[in-house]
């Protein structure tokens, strides 16, 4: 066998560090953050990499965005609500900073509940023990109620549960995001699976308008996104029916001619799952546009976002 020697390093290349490009630079350090700062000097102190670099171009897309007047749509399952995030939701609607949302059809469920009661998420497995798991007689009669009721004018789901919170004047209506769209004249559209959501279990539950207003709220949505060139979509906590339902309305709206492709997707979420980085982030921006990540808590992040926003906004 050939025997090796051990290679000897003195006739090796080299130059100087300061020809060499490098990745790090002390002026891309964080600043140390000091009691009473500003959240804008928060915001500067950011260190200049990888997330922080996402995030506020994330920001930017959604101030121009507004400057521009085109779309920013929030698509969101129901975490969100259960997280406590409706105020600043609504807060960002109200500033026309969101200006459509979409939502699962548990959005409709927790936003109902906490509009009536000021309260919702029950402990599943508890009463999942007892066979009455979601079996709330107020939120199952409630809220298809509004559904049947809206569905026989002609409405969606959103703006039908929307209306119905509106009118009843619940004592916590102001917390509602359903009951704030409608009063603002913001598009808010549900999307549903047969079977997923609590109100499926109750007597009052009807398939045809549950289906019907779903599909009158596919439709609309396709309408918005049509829209949307130059706009902004965040899917913010949905993995799986929000993903699947951008493609298909975004597909239908470029389908009927219209140009949606300088556009910017995000997705939120504290695991970046397999639909969301498909068929938010990549697909609709293969062409043209630019799609981003955020990783981390929606009770951190979104108001983040939200704060970072309005605070770049004119």
């Amino acid at each position: 066998m050939k025997r090796y020697k051990s290679l000897s390093l003195k006739s090796v290349k080299t130059y100087s560090l300061s020809e060499r490009k490098s990745k790090v630079s002390v002026n891309s350090f964080a600043g140390v953050p000091e009691r009473g700062d500003l959240f804008s000097v928060f915001l500067e102190k950011l260190p200049d990499f990888f997330a922080v670099r996402d995030f506020r171009s994330v920001v930017a897309a959604i101030v121009q965005a507004r400057k521009d007047r085109r779309p920013v749509i929030l698509g969101m399952g129901a975490h969100p609500i259960k997280l406590g995030l409706s105020p600043v939701i609504i807060d960002l609607m109200k500033k026309g900073i969101i200006t459509a949302i979409a939502a699962n059809g548990a959005c409709v469920i927790h936003d109902f509940e906490i509009a009536m009661a000021g309260h919702t998420s029950e402990d599943v497995a508890q009463e999942l023990c007892a066979g009455t798991f979601g079996m709330s007689k107020d939120t199952g009669r409630g809220v298809n109620l509004a559904i049947n009721k809206g569905v026989k004018k002609g409405y969606g789901i959103g703006r039908s549960a929307g209306e119905y919170i509106s009118k009843e004047k619940y004592e916590f209506s102001e917390k509602s995001i359903f009951s704030q769209a409608y009063e603002l004249g913001i598009p808010i559209t549900v999307h549903v699976a047969m079977g997923t959501d609590i109100i499926h279990m109750h007597p009052e539950a009807d398939g045809a308008a549950l289906g019907k207003g779903s599909m009158n709220d596919f439709r609309l949505l396709a309408s918005v996104i049509a829209d949307l060139d130059g706009g902004v979509y965040i899917n913010l906590g949905s993995a799986v029916i929000l993903p699947e339902v951008f493609l298909k309305a975004l597909n239908i709206a470029r389908n009927l001619g219209n140009k949606v492709e300088n556009l910017t997707t995000v997705n939120m979420d504290f695991i970046q799952h397999y639909r969301p980085s498909e068929n938010v982030l990549k697909r609709p921006t293969m062409k043209c546009g630019q799609n981003f990540a955020l990783t981390g808590h929606h009770e951190i992040m979104f108001p983040l976002l939200a704060a970072a926003v309005i605070e770049e906004m004119p």
